[in-house]
């Protein structure tokens, strides 16, 4: 009796995870800035390591708490990379708006300094 509860709970928070993930999607394509996209790409990672987690309690299944811690450390360094990448491409608008003068200073995509 109380499995058919589980089941159904469970698959109702899988559900309402699934519309989260597809929100944090539309934040990771629409922007407006870099930070909003790598802050979605995070939760959204953050999202699936729960989703593979339930699934785990679900379906009995103990291998797919290691699957999710795996995926975790994938997703860390997904975010760690993209980090770097925009904080290299935002010095290197910074440098150039330096050496060409006052007149273009700027770097950040929302027009910042």
């Amino acid at each position: 009796m109380f499995t058919a509860i589980y089941h159904y709970l469970y698959l109702t928070v899988l559900i309402i995870l699934a519309a989260m993930l597809f929100v944090c999607l539309l934040r990771a394509v629409k922007g407006p800035r870099v930070a909003d996209r790598l802050v979605a790409v995070n939760m959204m990672g953050t999202i699936v390591m729960v989703m593979i987690g339930i699934l785990a309690l679900m379906l009995n299944e103990g291998y797919l708490v290691d699957v999710s811690l795996v995926y975790a450390m994938i997703s860390f360094l997904a975010v760690v990379i993209l980090s770097k990448v925009y904080i290299g491409i935002y010095e290197e608008n910074r440098h150039k708006a330096d050496a060409s003068g006052p007149e273009e200073k700027g770097g950040m995509s929302d027009g910042t300094v």
